[in-house]
């Protein structure tokens, strides 16, 4: 079912004398549960026209290096191997995705985009929409209830956006059915490129290496899921908070490439029921989708500013206050502080290419402890986040770090450097989990990568 909350026009274009549907896809990169692709076979067969999937590649993605390529590219080749069986042909080229829609909008009846939240997605959306030379729609599928829908302006924390959400769950809450294409679109002559060749090619950012214990792509996203709600699930609720463990579902980077949409995992998990499948789909629902709606309603989102007043007022005023420990970037990035918890977080980030979320928010923390400001311990996060995290530089990313620096969250008791931004320590993690085990699982992850 395809909710027509989901479905947004770009633009007031008519006429349908295209040649065939074009499905410009950059957020939703999967071929199966994908409303915008289903939408696009739906109104290609209402027409009798085929389907063509657009994915274009540019060289300088922002803040994208070697690691989040590959990651995104194995998905990008399952995909254009699925569309293949499915008869519809995947058009790969390297260029500016907006710059390829255009172009390709030309001989096409109806140009149908997904929908991003960044900044730069919508841009991108806006740039087509107005040079597309037929009618431009987009169709969201990376949330299980749509922006807007879900709330009309910024939500102060999920406290005011759970109830919003659950009450409009049930309807969105559906299986999306799958249809097939009446025409064929695999001899139509397209030229396309082959992605991991394009890997190759590409004169990337090579200093952060692709994750070897982690690929991309939709069939490795269900995998993973089948063995979280087999062996993870039940306990996820009492375990998930502890670092020292793997009880995270490592949904995560598939979320962020669009390689699995929120909505299947959460029937998965829905399905299995229990307490950890209460817990889990909290996390999945309310707070990812919380993330969304600050990206969609604070175009500040990646800055300092974009944080609440109460927070940016607060940290302000401390700005100048003593460190105990100052670093500089450089000894962060290498995971040289005193401190070997931090220390093992950051090294999980590098070498995983994610750190567990309870670690994230000490790291964070801490980085605004031993930074010369708050604005600059904000950058620091922000970039070493978007570096070496797969699943960094989208609405999770930015908002964990905000979130660091006091976004949904409240006022705590006053004290120097965070003023009334909730501080964290670690005495703090000793209380709550083995932080022992977790720094001797880091490093034994450590010990494996130098093999």
């Amino acid at each position: 079912m395809i909710q027509k909350e989901r479905i947004r026009h770009l633009n007031e274009k008519t006429g349908s004398r295209g040649a065939y549907v074009l499905y410009w896809m950059q957020a939703s990169q999967r071929a199966q549960a994908n409303h915008a692709l289903e939408y696009s076979i739906r109104e290609a067969n209402a027409t009798g026209k085929p389907v063509i999937v657009y994915f274009g590649v540019m060289e300088s993605y922002p803040a994208a290096n070697a690691r989040h390529y590959r990651f995104m590219l194995e998905g990008i080749s399952e995909v254009r191997e699925s569309l293949r069986r499915r008869g519809i042909a995947m058009v790969i080229a390297r260029e500016a995705p907006y710059e390829g829609a255009v172009r390709l909008s030309k001989d096409a009846a109806l140009l149908v985009a997904d929908r991003g939240y960044t900044l730069h997605q919508r841009e991108w959306r806006a740039f087509v929409a107005e040079r597309a030379h037929c009618r431009a729609v987009e169709v969201e599928s990376d949330v299980v209830v749509p922006v807007e829908t879900a709330s009309i302006k910024e939500e102060y924390a999920a406290a005011t956006i759970r109830p919003k959400i659950r009450e409009k769950l049930p309807y969105f809450m559906v299986p999306l059915g799958e249809q097939e294409p009446r025409l064929p679109s695999l001899s139509m002559g397209f030229e396309t490129a082959d992605p991991m060749e394009l890997e190759g090619q590409l004169p990337l950012d090579r200093s952060v290496e692709p994750v070897a214990s982690m690929r991309g792509g939709a069939s490795e996203a269900q995998k993973r899921l089948r063995h979280f709600i087999a062996h993870l699930l039940d306990g996820y609720d009492v375990k998930r908070n502890d670092p020292a463990l793997e009880f995270q579902s490592q949904m995560s980077p598939y979320l962020h490439f669009g390689q699995i949409p929120p909505l299947l995992i959460a029937l998965e998990v829905q399905r299995a029921g229990g307490p950890g499948a209460e817990a889990y789909l909290e996390e999945l629902i309310v707070r990812r989708e919380l993330s969304v709606n600050y990206l969609w309603y604070n175009p500040r989102y990646g800055s300092f500013e974009g944080l609440p007043p109460w927070a940016a007022g607060t940290l302000e005023k401390h700005g100048a206050d003593r460190r105990e420990v100052l670093y500089s970037l450089d000894e962060l990035e290498a995971a040289k502080t005193h401190d070997p918890y931090w220390n093992a977080a950051q090294k999980e980030m590098v070498i995983r290419g994610k750190m567990h979320g309870y670690m994230r928010m000490y790291w964070g923390k801490k980085i605004l402890e031993w930074s010369p400001s708050p604005r600059e311990a904000f950058g620091r996060a922000l970039y070493l986040n978007d570096k070496y995290e797969l699943d960094g530089r989208d609405p999770n990313g930015y908002t964990g770090i905000a979130w660091c620096f006091g976004k949904h969250d409240r006022p705590w008791k006053e004290r120097g450097i965070f003023g009334t931004v909730r501080y964290m320590n670690a005495r703090g993690l000793e209380r709550k989990f083995d932080a022992r085990a977790y720094v001797a699982k880091v490093n034994s992850i450590e010990r494996g990568a130098r093999q």
